[in-house]
């Protein structure tokens, strides 16, 4: 919605597009050229069409925003083999997909900027969230060599790291399988899980990731890397001391 009421032509994808209601709606009401496609990110085909319908209306795609992602919670004993094969395939190699997608369309441009967001977990590892955290520090690797790859062709690639935010990514928590039964970690998990679910009720609102993102893409030199967030701001400096 962001880049949306800054004048952006935007195409909001989403798996379940019964949910474009309220997208819509306010995209009505603002006058807004928002466009809703149905999109699998997990899925080839379906990853395939929607690129084909976009550039179909309108030849080209400037930005690349990858925000699909959600949290697992563990200790790596508790997390299943599927259940990390599960948080890898949204949290990476969905990026993957879509960027092998977009990739050619933005070289033959030559321009385009692609915007992964990831996480402040993605430098910083935390009990209970090893499956979490290890696929967003996947993504921040894949980040930095796409960038190097993609600077020869005007294509800019930035990462953008928000601490914990106040969303519905922790309604419901995701918690692995064997966690929620009397493990030898269950009360470190516990423990994480409540210290999480209280931050997050106190933490900024996800509109200061939105309003980072304009100011990234927007920057004639953008960073490799922006964080967001008082938390994310002071772990990465308690992390250089």
């Amino acid at each position: 919605m962001a880049l949306a009421r800054e004048g952006y032509y935007t195409y909001a994808t989403m798996r379940d597009i019964v949910k474009a209601d309220k997208i819509m709606e306010i995209a009505q009401k603002e006058n807004l050229k928002i466009n809703v496609l149905k999109l699998d990110v997990e899925n080839d085909s379906s990853v395939k069409s929607a690129i084909k319908q976009i550039i179909d209306k309108n030849q080209r795609i400037d930005i690349l925003v990858n925000n699909a992602g959600w949290g697992l919670w563990g200790c790596v004993e508790d997390v299943s083999i599927n259940e990390f094969k599960a948080q890898f395939e949204t949290n990476f190699f969905s990026i993957v997909r879509m960027v092998q997608e977009v990739g050619p369309i933005m070289r033959k441009q030559g321009s385009g900027i692609i915007v992964n967001i990831s996480s402040y977990t993605g430098r910083i590892g935390f009990p209970a969230s090893s499956a979490y955290a290890s696929s967003k520090f996947a993504l921040e690797g894949l980040s930095e060599s796409l960038r190097l790859e993609m600077a020869p062709f005007g294509i800019n690639v930035i990462i953008i790291e928000p601490g914990v935010m106040n969303t519905n990514f922790f309604k419901p928590m995701r918690i692995a399988r064997k966690s929620k039964s009397d493990t030898a970690y269950k009360n470190i998990t516990d423990k994480i899980l409540s210290g999480v679910k209280r931050n997050a009720q106190l933490s900024p609102h996800p509109r200061v990731v939105a309003k980072t993102i304009l100011k990234a893409i927007r920057d004639k030199t953008p960073l490799p890397r922006y964080h967001v967030g008082d938390d994310a701001t002071e772990f990465f400096r308690c992390q250089e001391e």
